[in-house]
């Protein structure tokens, strides 16, 4: 039987002292160390439920490496988890061990998979350098957008460095043999949980309702009764919202005094974040800070990112007793519960609703059971009538998850963007190496191996690439030379970018047809792009204020939508307006703002880049304006201002030129600390700027 003790000794000493609470290894843990992976260098893939403990399995041998003199990387889908990692990771450091987020500066590096992705297309002596790849949420190399980066790297990576060591931690898969295969590894499978977890159907009639939400009530109740939290997942946004709001009501008369005064606190803190934005709080902030005030919290997308940190923070802390959430919420940071309710059990797609697959059911169902604190998890799903029950327990409950295949050829931007990445990094240089390389892929291996399709996997291969590459070549992205396929200056640009091909293509052809740049005609085609995160209304109010602001642009929309949305948020951000403006103004999410207006301005800066390579010089001035104007909130006249005082920002910036001009060299410092929010510090920022 394994046991700590009989780790090596440096290894268990550093164990000890970055995860005290493990006193010994559970029977999962167990029976992956015992089946020798930390003796041997073979790839292994660790199946284990969510919450037994995967990630020690993984940092046990990213140690060894370490300890050896070699560098180990951890990658992981989100940069939430990204962050979480490394924080916890930074424990190591006491004993030596340098944590980062890149292995030309870290021993333990923690990547997200797109920067490890570039890693491999770029970096490749730091590359070599790496002795192991721990992979996290590994199961989700069958998820649309970011599956086909993940497999693709870690073909080019085994190509490059066919020493490197992987371990693949995931929940349960089912066609574990086709992974072993491509992987060239051994699975450890054991489905021991730390906190059993127990699944069942609840049906509204059951509780004498029609009424989803009157369950979750009762659910919450009961989890009031026995000193626990409860997660709710629904499908859309706006329903987060409104059952947070419903249950706090239905609840308000059970909060006792002192839970009152918590909640009071959290619902507090929320509010504070949009006032030190400079904006007051939007609709939405009020409504979460009215459901937080009775211990109920809805999260998603469109919250500022600071209010979404305070809900996972207090929901840890014991200061919300229930989170409505979007499914992203099944993925990412770590924020378990005693209770998991499942009322949504589909989704809206472009063929209308479907039922959500049982994968997610299982990552929702996962998040119940906290291990420290329960003995026991419950998750719950919803279903209106007797009838459904049946159908429900079939097809979640007792039902299989689904088979892991790759979107490498369902999602064309990825096709587009290895091939690029295998041209520009000079590892395929014609048709055939890229045949080759994509039939090491998952995709290819699962061709290959698929009795029905091996016959035409190297044709459906080639035929796929053949159509990529006449795309690739119309659009100037890579060329023909007697040496090879190579990439143009502008197929280099977006091979370091990491933009969608179709991002890149629509900013060349934008910005080849003008002469000179309108910014909110810029900023519309910007907002059509798929790597700008949109801001979406909240609600089914009247969308002519958006059309009229366009209108008002000169830009015409037959349908407005998002794109058009975030444009007119975007033109109001740019000329100084809060997010509480813009918000009551289009009825729209305005919390996400900063972080759409944000890329918007990188965005830009690539379409200066690429204006340069392409040889229109005309408007570089003119991208470096709009870029600061986007990052910053700002009209162009304060630029200098908010970009030469570090931590001025737009609004004591405008207030200072309101009250004394432009020229601010004749201002003394205690004239200066007359402005609201300008202490002595900033002051002489202020003067030392107006000196240069």
């Amino acid at each position: 039987m394994i046991k700590m003790e009989n780790l090596d000794t440096d290894i268990k000493k550093i164990i000890n002292s970055a995860y005290p609470y493990i006193k010994d290894f559970n029977p999962a843990q167990k029976a992956v160390i015992e089946s020798g992976y930390l003796e041997d260098n073979s790839n292994y893939i660790i199946s284990i439920p969510t919450a037994s403990g995967k990630t020690v399995l993984g940092v046990l041998p990213a140690l060894k490496t370490i300890l050896n003199g070699e560098k180990a990387i951890y990658a992981a889908p989100l940069l939430s988890i990204q962050n979480e990692k490394v924080k916890e990771f930074k424990a190591f450091e006491k004993h030596g061990i340098n944590v980062g987020k890149h292995p030309s500066s870290a021993d333990l590096s923690v990547m997200v998979f797109e920067s490890f992705d570039a890693l491999t297309r770029f970096s490749w002596n730091v590359l070599r350098e790496v002795d192991t790849l721990i992979i996290d949420e590994f199961h989700m190399i069958g998820e649309y957008s970011r599956g086909p980066t993940l497999e693709s790297a870690i073909t080019r990576a085994k190509i490059i460095n066919p020493s490197i060591r992987i371990i693949a931690l995931s929940a349960t898969l089912k066609n574990i043999e086709e992974i072993e295969g491509w992987l060239d590894g051994t699975c450890i499978e054991h489905d021991y949980r730390p906190v059993p977890l127990h699944k069942e159907v609840l049906d509204a009639e059951m509780f004498n309702t029609k009424n989803k939400n009157d369950v979750i009530v009762k659910v919450v109740e009961k989890a009031m009764k026995d000193n626990s939290q409860a997660l709710a997942f629904v499908s859309t946004r706006r329903f987060t919202e409104s059952l947070a709001t419903y249950v706090a009501k239905k609840i308000n008369k059970k909060i006792n005094k002192e839970q009152r005064t918590r909640f009071k606190e959290v619902a507090e803190k929320l509010l504070e974040v949009p006032k030190k934005k400079g904006s007051l709080p939007t609709s939405t902030c009020l409504k979460l800070a009215e459901a937080a005030e009775l211990g109920v919290a809805f999260h998603h997308a469109g919250l500022f990112n600071e209010q979404k940190e305070i809900i996972e923070d207090e929901f840890r802390n014991g200061n919300i007793l229930m989170i409505t959430a979007t499914p992203s919420l099944m993925y990412g940071v770590n924020l378990p519960s005693k209770t998991v309710v499942i009322r949504d059990h589909t989704r809206w797609t472009s063929n209308g609703p479907q039922p959500i697959p049982v994968f997610d059911y299982e990552q929702m169902s996962g998040r119940a059971g906290r291990p420290q604190y329960d003995d026991v998890g419950y998750s719950y799903i919803i279903a209106k009538t007797m009838d459904e029950v049946q159908n429900l327990e079939e097809y979640y409950v007792e039902g299989e998850i689904e088979k892991t295949n790759s979107k490498l050829v369902d999602n064309k931007d990825a096709i587009y963007k290895q091939i690029i990445a295998q041209i520009a990094s000079s590892l395929s240089k014609n048709l055939d190496d890229l045949v080759d390389f994509f039939g090491k892929t998952l995709y290819g291996y699962q061709m290959n191996n698929n009795p029905s399709m091996s016959t035409f996997a190297e044709y459906t291969i080639q035929y796929e690439l053949e159509n990529a590459l006449e795309f690739l070549l119309q659009n100037g992205i890579i060329r023909a030379t007697p040496e090879g396929l190579t990439t143009t200056d502008f197929g280099y640009l977006i091979a370091k970018s990491n933009y969608a091909v179709e991002t890149a293509v629509k900013i060349k052809e934008y910005i080849s047809d003008i002469n000179e740049i309108n910014t909110e005609e810029f900023i519309y085609a910007l907002s059509q792009t798929p790597d700008l995160p949109l801001i979406s209304f909240k609600g089914r109010k009247s969308k002519d204020p958006v059309r009229d602001k366009l209108s008002e642009c000169g830009l015409f929309a037959v349908d407005i939508g998002i794109s058009e949305a975030t444009t007119v948020s975007l033109i109001e951000w740019i000329n100084e307006k809060s997010e509480h403006e813009i918000e009551n103004k289009y009825n729209v999410y305005s919390a996400s703002t900063r972080r759409s207006a944000y890329e918007a301005s990188r965005l830009v800066k690539f379409a200066k880049e690429a204006s340069e390579i392409l040889g229109n010089y005309s408007n570089l001035k003119e991208y470096d304006i709009l870029s600061a104007r986007l990052y910053y909130g700002i009209k162009p006249d304060i630029i200098p201002l908010v970009v030469g005082v570090k931590r001025l920002g737009r609004k004591r910036a405008r207030n200072l030129v309101k009250i004394f001009g432009n020229d601010l060299s004749n201002v003394s410092e205690n004239e200066l600390q007359k402005i609201e929010g300008i202490g002595p510090k900033l002051a002489e920022k202020i003067k030392l700027f107006t000196k240069n």
